[in-house]
């Protein structure tokens, strides 16, 4: 089975004259699916074509969940700019809110106990630090990497860009090694290890005007482009992955309409990797007491890399799990 998320529309006018580059970023062009964090570029038309498939019935067969989770895991939600993924969770998810700290909330049955049931929504990445005279960006991170070398992950590869405009693809450079090797620290010295702070990010402009002409300003989100690739036996393949597919557990349960035994909360939260998870306390706060909480996770293979991969099987059984647990089985 083939699984693809839905392709949404793209500023033009963004690439280079130089054909290797407009090839390159033709081919993001072709297999993103991120609309904007702030604008849900094209949202609207995929929400549509999504609930025509999600059948608002118990959860029968591993569709929703599979759908659901390819769904998520092609958009980004860097902390603190989590709106377009909640944005489509307030869609996909009957009777969902937004909460004043932006978590998007769903309360299920009624009377006691009350129990809360949250999931993750947001990922480390990045803002755009500067943009240079001759239209290249720089970059800032945004929260703590969880590995050494995970700005590496940028070097060369495939990014998005997401501005007033919408999503604009770009590309990870650095200055050329044959031009700069060895000029750091003098000769013999080695070269600095790769980093955010001596990062550049290319959209094919060749000057700041050309840069904000496609909508890109200081601290617009940016990250590493989402393809996700179903492999194997129900393998799925993206970064962060594990917390997308736990929300597409999570989100598929709700969808099935369980028979609640008393009231549960369904939560996905923003600004988890604040040092306070500042979205799930707040939630705590505005919503609880609760009796229980419950916050479930997928395991991972190749975590905190581009290929991080969950089992679709382990995010269906997820699933499955949560409905038994909210029917109080």
């Amino acid at each position: 089975m083939k699984l693809e998320g839905a392709l949404n529309p793209h500023p033009r006018g963004w690439a280079r004259r130089d054909a290797t580059l407009q090839c390159v970023l033709a081919r993001v062009l072709q297999h993103s699916a991120v609309p904007s964090p702030r604008f849900g570029v094209g949202t609207a038309t995929a929400v549509t074509l999504l609930l025509s498939v999600y059948p608002a019935v118990r959860l029968s067969t591993q569709t929703s969940v599979d759908r659901l989770a390819v769904r998520l895991a092609g958009m980004t939600a860097v902390t603190g700019l989590e709106q377009a993924m909640a944005d489509t969770l307030l869609t996909l998810v009957p009777g969902s809110a937004r909460d004043r700290a932006g978590n998007v909330t769903v309360s299920l049955g009624k009377g006691t106990p009350k129990r809360l049931v949250a999931c993750a929504l947001d990922e480390v990445g990045y803002v755009v630090g500067n943009i240079t005279p001759d239209g290249y960006l720089t970059l800032r991170r945004v929260g703590a990497p969880p590995t050494a070398l995970f700005d590496q992950q940028l070097e060369g590869q495939r990014v998005m860009v997401f501005g007033a405009r919408g999503a604009v693809p770009g590309v990870g450079a650095v200055k050329s090694t044959h031009l700069t090797r060895g000029r750091a620290g003098g000769p013999g010295t080695p070269d600095p290890v790769f980093t955010v702070d001596n990062a550049y990010v290319d959209v094919g402009a060749t000057s700041a005007t050309e840069a904000r002409a496609l909508g890109i300003d200081v601290l617009d989100p940016v990250a590493a482009a989402k393809r996700p690739h179903v492999y194997g036996d129900r393998l799925l393949a993206a970064p962060v992955v594990g917390r997308r597919a736990t929300c597409a557990a999570l989100a598929a349960a709700v969808q099935a309409k369980p028979n609640v035994k008393g009231t549960v909360v369904a939560a996905f939260t923003v600004r988890s990797l604040y040092a306070t998870k500042a979205g799930f306390q707040s939630l705590v706060k505005l919503q609880g007491p609760f009796a229980e909480v419950k916050e479930p996770s997928l395991t991972a293979r190749y975590a905190d890399t581009p290929v991080e991969t969950v089992a679709l099987k382990d995010a269906d059984a997820l699933a499955q799990r949560l409905i038994a647990w909210m029917e109080g089985r």
